[in-house]
């Protein structure tokens, strides 16, 4: 299964042509860098400033690393939508039925990995994690602001 866009995903709010894009990935390492490609291209065609694009990209490449690697997903949904209030709200969406959530972690400073909610946590302006509706699972979202 290779990655590819999709229309028929609706969480994000008010869904508009031309202002919500989403992505199917495979739970594969590789969706990462496919996940930050796209969510880059769309950015840019939004013409989000550079620092905030940077910033969406590292955010989504969190999520879906957390996805990928965290859950037992047949498939993971990553959405981007640029919203009327000068900010755009990103989506990932996992196939966990476990019911689990995401777990806290605190790493130890030798830990290698473990950190990445922690940057979403400071990166994002909010953010937060729901049962998503499309796959059953979680549903991870953040909001930035696409002004400096």
């Amino acid at each position: 299964m290779s990655p590819h866009t999709t229309s028929h995903p609706r969480f994000l709010d008010a869904v508009r042509p031309g202002r919500t894009h989403w992505l199917e990935l495979p739970p594969h390492r590789a969706s990462v860098r496919a996940a930050r490609h796209a969510t880059r291209a769309r950015l840019a065609a939004w013409q989000v400033p550079d620092e905030v694009c940077a910033n969406a990209v590292l955010l989504v490449s969190e999520l879906v690393t957390n996805a990928v690697l965290h859950t037992l997903s047949e498939r993971i949904l990553c959405g981007v939508r640029l919203q009327p209030e000068e900010c755009f709200r990103l989506e990932v969406h996992d196939g966990d039925l476990t019911g689990r959530g995401i777990p806290e972690c605190c790493p130890d400073l030798d830990d290698e990995g473990g950190r990445g909610l922690l940057l979403v946590r400071e990166i994002a302006d909010s953010w937060g994690i729901t049962r998503s509706p499309l796959t059953g699972g979680n549903a991870v979202w953040a909001s930035l602001a696409t002004a400096l």
